[in-house]
């Protein structure tokens, strides 16, 4: 098994840990604002099994990538951040390896599973849904071509600020998609990610929620709803927080990483 990791240096007993979501995606899309990190931390960028430019090997399970990253990891403890999909491997790092977890940052996912109501009745939502449909089901494209297609098409829900649409899209471009997922996912074959005891397991470790109220993937009323050390919700900002509100979303995280354990 080959990990594809990039990494920015810094002070190894301040390494940062950053989790991709997806999966089937890779980790590029993260990079920029978490980029000016580097220096006041060493940043760990991996791009998890069978994803992006990882080799594929099976078995292709959410407890497959959290034995990846703990080898990865090491001794050493260090601070992750979890974004979307990888939000939830975090969370499984965390709790299948608690020493090594020294801060969590669930970024644009959710401890709590989300309601199947969590969106019902916000018109934007539905409106943006009803004019750019997932194309899951409808598609005669498959494997990586079918999950870029997907990301493309449903762009606009995972940005709320029209001007940050131009930047979301050119990152997509530079995005090596995968198709490894995404059958036994669509099969129903896929095990879930989530921890279903997730909030008693995670209570002895600081965990930073952080958020866009406009999330139309994981719902930001979940978040006064979980137990955590610090949460922070961001105005104007969707599921890809980090694109519509840069500085706001970094000076978060670096607030988060900055206080004391």
């Amino acid at each position: 098994m080959r990990l594809h990791v990039r990494e920015f240096d810094g002070p190894a007993d301040r390494t940062l840990l950053v989790i991709h979501g997806g999966p089937d995606w890779d980790h590029s899309y993260l990079v920029e604002p978490l980029n000016r990190l580097a220096g006041e931390h060493r940043l760990l960028f991996p791009d998890l099994r069978g994803c992006g430019r990882s080799s594929v090997a099976e078995p292709l399970t959410p407890d497959a990538m959290v034995a990846d990253l703990v080898e990865l990891i090491g001794a050493s403890q260090v601070d992750v951040l979890g974004f979307s999909y990888g939000g939830l491997i975090a969370q499984r790092l965390a709790i299948q390896a608690p020493g090594l977890v020294r801060r969590l940052i669930v970024a644009s996912s959710s401890v709590l599973p989300v309601p199947a109501d969590a969106f019902d009745g916000w018109e934007e939502y539905e409106r943006r849904s009803a004019a750019h449909p997932s194309i899951w089901d409808t598609s005669p494209l498959r494997g990586a071509e079918l999950t870029r297609a997907e990301a493309f098409a449903t762009a606009p829900l995972d940005v709320w600020r029209e001007e940050s649409l131009p930047d979301y899209l050119k990152r997509l471009e530079q995005v090596t998609f995968t198709g490894n997922y995404l059958r036994a996912w669509r099969e129903g074959r896929f095990p879930s990610a989530r921890h279903p005891d997730a909030v008693e397991r995670l209570s002895g470790v600081p965990l930073f929620l952080l958020h866009g109220r406009q999330d139309m993937t994981f719902p930001a009323s979940l978040v006064p709803l979980t137990p955590c050390t610090d949460a922070v919700v961001l105005e104007e900002a969707g599921h890809m927080a980090h694109i519509d509100q840069p500085a706001a979303w970094l000076d978060a995280v670096r607030r988060f990483l900055a206080a004391a354990t």
